[in-house]
């Protein structure tokens, strides 16, 4: 079932989640047992992250290094179709520009399709760590609103080999990223709120936000949506805070304001487990406020690890 349609069958807000795949060489029971204790909130679907390739240098038996690319997080569609298939629930996998031609991509979607995958999120994606900034894949799209269209032209039965005898369209239910607080390269707020509603208005049939700390952001965000004609369905992404030190690296690396407030609590504590606490005070404030204003669905980040995210969870729903 699609996003789209999980949110208009629903009479209360939905409870979601994203997850990244293990590590090479991890077990897949790790993704289990990560989310065996958040099955009781009865998730409709969850977002599968997929990573790009990274380079890493091997010191050679002459002391010169060799560069090669490795992609350390591995396996996206199969956790996809893992999930569909012991849990009965809906994979949302990314898909991103970084790291794919448009041939690769186009053979993920066909794999998607054949697991009957209803569901894809379109990201840019980000630069390589040990590169300043994106670079698009020769032979890849390079914005996020070429990824949709390509996913759209497969949704029409355009497939890049033009001479394919009647094709067979797929159907997929296209979400893209939206930004609270303006991505980061973007000139200003208004620029930004434009390239979503091209997004929008190319296919994209629901936004899920970056996290953040302050609902009024989201709220106002989603005013100013609707003021240039976005009204698709928009999700917000909540991260619950699991150490001291997100105080300052989560400001750091998505450019977000954390309130004053909870910088101060944060900054007070004495160890990170005094830390958990107040961030899953904070996410249950958060939570409640932003469920009763009628949120379609609460998104959280988990990054594998479901402690706070089902206390919240336990709070809320």
């Amino acid at each position: 079932m699609k996003v789209t349609e999980h949110i208009s069958n629903a009479k209360n807000t939905l409870f979601s989640l994203e997850i990244i795949p293990p590590k090479k060489g991890e077990s897949i029971r790790n993704i289990y047992d990560h989310l065996d204790p958040l099955m009781e909130f009865k998730p409709p679907f969850i977002d599968v992250t997929y990573h790009r390739e990274e380079y890493v240098y091997k010191e050679l038996s002459n002391g010169l290094l060799e560069k090669k690319i490795t992609r350390k997080r591995p396996g996206t569609v199969g956790i996809c179709a893992a999930l569909k298939h012991k849990y009965g629930i809906d994979p949302v996998p990314h898909i991103i520009c970084g790291g794919f031609t448009r041939e690769e991509t186009e053979n993920a979607l066909i794999d998607l399709n054949f697991l009957g995958i209803d569901n894809v999120l379109v990201l840019r994606g980000d630069a390589i760590k040990s590169e300043g900034r994106f670079i698009p894949t020769e032979g890849g799209n390079n914005y996020a609103i070429d990824l949709l269209h390509q996913v759209n032209d497969l949704n029409t039965g355009k497939y890049l080999e033009e001479d394919l005898e009647n094709p067979n369209p797929t159907d997929f239910c296209i979400g893209v990223a939206g930004y609270p607080e303006k991505h980061f390269e973007a000139p200003n707020l208004q620029t930004d709120l434009q390239r979503l509603k091209d997004k929008v208005d190319a296919g994209a049939e629901y936004i899920v936000t970056q996290m953040f700390f302050d609902n009024d952001k989201f709220f106002k965000f989603v005013e100013e949506c609707k003021a240039v004609g976005i009204n698709v369905p928009i999700i917000p992404g909540l991260k619950p805070i699991s150490t001291k030190s997100q105080a300052t690296v989560l400001p750091s690396i998505f450019h977000l304001d954390m309130p004053e407030e909870l910088a101060k609590e944060l900054l007070a504590c004495k160890d990170n487990k005094a830390a958990r606490e107040i961030g899953v005070e904070w996410g249950v404030k958060q939570s409640k406020e932003l469920k009763e204003a009628g949120v379609p669905v609460l998104h959280y980040y988990s990054m594998g690890k479901s402690t706070s995210v089902q206390r919240i969870a336990e709070q809320v729903f």
